[in-house]
C-alpha cells in the first residue's frame, strides 16, 4: 500500500461526510481536543483508539437497535 493511501475506505461512500463529523463528536465527548488542521497523525495512539472504540460501540449499539425494532427478526 502506498504512503499516505487510506485503508478504511467507507462502505456507503455518501457516509463519508457524517462520519467525519461523528469522529468529532466522539472526540469532543471524550474530551480529547481534535487537530486544528485535520491532521489526526499527530495524535497518541491512546486518544485515537478511544475515539475510533466509542465510534465502534456507538454504531453497533445503533444497528441492535435498528434490528431490534424489525419485526419477524
Amino acid at each position: 500500500m502506498a504512503l499516505g493511501q487510506k485503508r478504511n475506505t467507507p462502505v456507503v461512500p455518501q457516509a463519508s461526510k457524517a462520519l467525519e463529523q461523528f469522529k468529532y463528536e466522539v472526540a469532543s465527548e471524550l474530551g480529547i481536543t481534535p487537530p486544528q488542521d485535520g491532521y489526526w497523525g499527530t495524535m497518541t495512539t491512546r486518544d485515537t483508539g478511544a475515539i475510533g472504540g466509542n465510534m465502534t460501540r456507538k454504531l453497533v449499539a445503533l444497528a441492535e437497535q435498528q434490528l431490534a425494532g424489525r419485526q419477524g427478526f
